[in-house]
């Protein structure tokens, strides 16, 4: 991977890492099309470089992080079934679902699943008056649905959203709560995966992170500011429409190449 290459993979998990359209997925395809051979560094750097990305939604939140424990008790309730289900499932993703196709069929099931829910996510009203308010086992549901997130493709933003529209959240809530779940979930994944992974960074892999992490950083904070204006404007079903058209380009891309096959 050359430092180009890394600095395009880090700007993609940037812009995408919290909006509804998988930012997994999208490097995976990013790397696909740059020819990147996904071997144990380039996996773990288009993990690791979440946490820049993280990073951003701490310091934008930090007021609500410092107003008490009542919700790191929510964040807690909601983390564990992903804790639980993802060391459980770590070595069939990583090992399996982390290819084109899989990534390409999500982007496609999961845009039509935000079409059809964004008139209900118009029409909701509020249920509680803050997402510290939020019942237990909804928090536990919403964590529960976050779970499908870990097939790549999928999008861990677009199923806490989905799951907290379902849960008692409108779409403002149920954006923010997402944002504050994706804190120790991310920060969670990333730190398992690199124990878990064999592999001694040298130097030149350490300054690709380095950046990585730099530009994510940056590249988060900026797309959050405008994802949280569309969503107040024009709700989810254009994110829908976005990731069945990358879906479907990316399978007729691959079937071209007569790759589509030769990924699974």
């Amino acid at each position: 991977m050359s430092i180009l290459q890394s600095i395009i993979l880090a700007i993609v998990e940037g812009l995408t890492e919290f909006l509804p359209v998988s930012s997994t997925g999208h490097m995976i395809l990013t790397s696909s099309l740059m020819g990147i051979h996904e071997d144990e560094f380039v996996k773990t750097f288009e993990i690791a470089i979440q946490l820049g990305a993280i990073l951003a939604i701490v310091i934008m939140y930090l007021n609500r992080f410092l107003q008490g424990l009542q919700i790191y008790f929510k964040l807690a309730a909601a983390f564990i079934p992903t804790a639980v289900i993802g060391l459980l499932a770590y070595d069939f993703i990583k090992s399996v679902l982390f290819n084109p196709v899989v990534v390409s069929v999500s982007l496609i099931i999961g845009g039509i699943i935000l079409i059809l829910i964004d008139k209900r996510v118009v029409e909701k009203e509020e249920k509680v008056d803050d997402v510290v308010d939020l019942p237990y086992k909804n928090a536990v549901f919403i964590g529960l649905i976050q779970c499908l997130s870990m097939i790549p493709g999928t999008s861990r933003a677009a199923a806490t959203i989905i799951g907290g529209v379902f849960n008692k959240l409108n779409k403002t809530q149920a954006t923010e709560f997402s944002f504050l779940l994706a804190v120790p979930t991310m920060i969670a994944a990333t730190g398992y995966d690199l124990l878990q992974t064999p592999i001694d960074f040298n130097q030149e892999q350490l300054i690709l992170l380095g950046i990585g992490l730099a530009v994510a950083f940056v590249t988060a904070w900026f797309a959050v500011k405008i994802f949280l204006k569309i969503v107040m404007n024009y709700g989810f079903k254009h994110f829908g429409y976005y990731r069945i058209l990358i879906g479907v380009v990316f399978l007729l891309y691959m079937a071209s190449q007569g790759s589509l096959f030769e990924s699974l």
